[in-house]
């Protein structure tokens, strides 16, 4: 499998190590804008952990040059159609997320199935994110993700508590609490390597993908032929 991985940061740099643990090798990095410009198409697959800034720029480089993409940056979902509508239109396989974390994926399933339950008796959803000083976004990907799933359950509107400090991987907190007692899930990453894992599986599931996915749902469709 030929992959090229856009950024190359720590989560680029984590991917790379997957790879090379799976018998994959990232045949390209590409670091800068005029790299990516220049680079001429080939039959790899784009694993991008860039910035939001970076994606909103260059994913229709991306479209054009890969044969498909596994995008990890976050923060650009406001445009999320118009790329859909634009990787569609080339006949190009996207595979985005908000987090790609196999626990991280396990908890939107359980999220949403405690969601469901609680959401018939009087209990108060609340998210509440704590992350490293250099994330950019807030709150994250994944606790807008979170906040959905709640939301297909609950009306009323569901507070997200962001935090940014120190060195903190990941912990995002869901909390149903009603006058008598409170119900907790809790998911803490404690490093990207579980953030990595996930991008490279989506690699090497990309070719049975047909079109565009979200990894949340890709993952689902997998593990229901789990045994």
């Amino acid at each position: 499998m030929k992959i090229t991985l856009t950024g190359y940061g720590k989560m680029g740099r984590e991917v790379e190590k997957i790879l090379l643990q799976r018998g994959h090798s990232a045949g390209r990095i590409i670091t800068r804008p005029e790299e990516l410009k220049s680079a001429k198409p080939d039959k790899s697959c784009c694993i991008d952990f860039s910035t939001p800034d970076a994606f909103r720029k260059n994913y229709k480089l991306i479209a054009d040059k890969f044969v498909g993409a596994i995008v990890g940056t976050t923060g650009w979902y406001d445009i999320l159609p118009q790329v859909k509508k634009y990787f569609t239109a080339k006949k190009k396989k996207l595979i985005y997320g908000t987090n790609f974390s196999v626990g991280v994926n396990i908890l939107f399933e359980v999220t949403g199935y405690a969601s469901e339950l609680l959401g018939k008796f009087d209990y108060n959803p609340y998210i509440i994110e704590l992350h490293h000083k250099e994330k950019k976004d807030a709150p994250s990907g994944t606790a807008v993700t979170l906040k959905n799933i709640i939301g297909e359950n609950f009306e009323t509107d569901i507070p997200v508590s962001s935090l940014r400090r120190g060195f903190i991987k990941g912990i995002h907190d869901i909390g149903f609490e009603s006058e008598i007692d409170k119900i907790n899930i809790r998911h803490e990453a404690y490093s990207r390597q579980g953030f990595a894992m996930g991008a490279v599986l989506a690699a090497e599931w990309i070719n049975n993908v047909k079109g565009t996915i979200e990894f949340k749902e890709l993952f689902k469709q997998k593990i229901k032929n789990l045994k």
